[in-house]
């Protein structure tokens, strides 16, 4: 069984930044596709960045430049580096494990950019 833990979420000024981590327990997240997702309030859950067992990256264009997907498998944690935070980043952010019948999620890291 998968579960993943979410942290570093917070109210941060615009143009600043944070750094989101997803911890996984079990014994697939080396081989595992993993993703970042997010939600704001009164929107679907969008898609923002994703990485594969073997580290390629994609990221939507609305966070392209701004934020860096990376993963450590020594410890079971994925990571998102978010930098030029604007108040439209507003959400609560989600990682996601990919594997073979079923996605695990987490729980969610809300992440506020307000002045």
């Amino acid at each position: 069984q998968v579960q993943l833990v979410e942290s570093g979420g917070g109210l941060v000024q615009p143009g600043g930044s944070l750094r989101l981590s997803c911890v996984a327990s079990g014994s697939i997240f080396s081989i595992s596709s993993m993703a970042w997702s997010r939600q704001a309030p009164g929107k679907q859950r969008e898609l923002i960045a994703t990485i594969t067992s073997g580290g390629t990256t994609t990221y939507a264009p609305s966070v392209k430049g701004r934020f860096t997907i990376s993963r450590e498998n020594a410890k079971s944690t994925l990571y998102l580096q978010m930098t030029s935070l604007k108040p439209e980043d507003t959400a609560a952010y989600y990682c996601k494990l990919l594997s073979i019948g079923r996605d695990y999620w987490g729980q969610g890291t809300q992440v506020t950019v307000s002045s």
